[in-house]
């Protein structure tokens, strides 16, 4: 499968550099999209000299600051035009693992419709999260169990934003 990951991006200058590094070397094959909001940080420029000096690395430029969702669905625009297969978004921000993205992929390969990095597979797995946010998000997996009739043991972390798509999930709802 061709795969792509859409990294949305604003103020995130000091975080990024590090982020693709350690996504080109476990995920070398992957291509990488970062959709940057016009950051004064100067992101976009850095993502620009990244996307100049390696080929599987794009930039995306928006005009503003335009928000998350919207970002994500520019992205995937822009993935399915591109013909990618598996489209995956991540945060820049380091609180998700490019580790685990080839994991990601081999569930969409086999079969599944989506796949969530979790990061509750082998319990609680996040840092520097207040007590209440943590309470917040396993709050919110127990009602989105409950409203889908999904068991607890398949959607570990609805809430998660490290996702990978089929890419026939994503033409089904656009």
């Amino acid at each position: 499968m061709k795969a792509m990951v859409i990294i949305p991006t604003y103020n995130e200058a000091a975080a990024l550099p590090t982020l693709l590094d350690r996504l080109l070397q476990f995920t070398p094959e992957f291509h990488l999209l970062v959709v940057d909001d016009n950051s004064p940080d100067g992101t976009g420029r850095l993502a620009a000299e990244y996307a100049a000096r390696n080929e599987t690395i794009s930039i995306l430029h928006r005009p503003g600051k335009l928000g998350l969702g919207t970002a994500y669905l520019d992205g995937f625009r822009h993935a399915l035009a591109a013909g990618f297969d598996a489209i995956f978004e991540m945060d820049a921000d380091h609180s998700h693992n490019p580790r685990h993205l080839p994991a990601l992929l081999d569930a969409l390969e086999n079969g599944a419709d989506m796949a969530i990095g979790s990061r509750y597979v082998n319990g609680v797995r996040v840092e520097n999260w207040p007590f209440r946010r943590l309470l917040l998000s396993r709050f919110a997996n127990i009602y989105v169990n409950l409203a889908s009739g999904l068991p607890a043991s398949l959607v570990t972390d609805a809430t998660s934003g490290y996702r990978g798509y089929r890419r026939e999930v994503l033409e089904a709802i656009d």
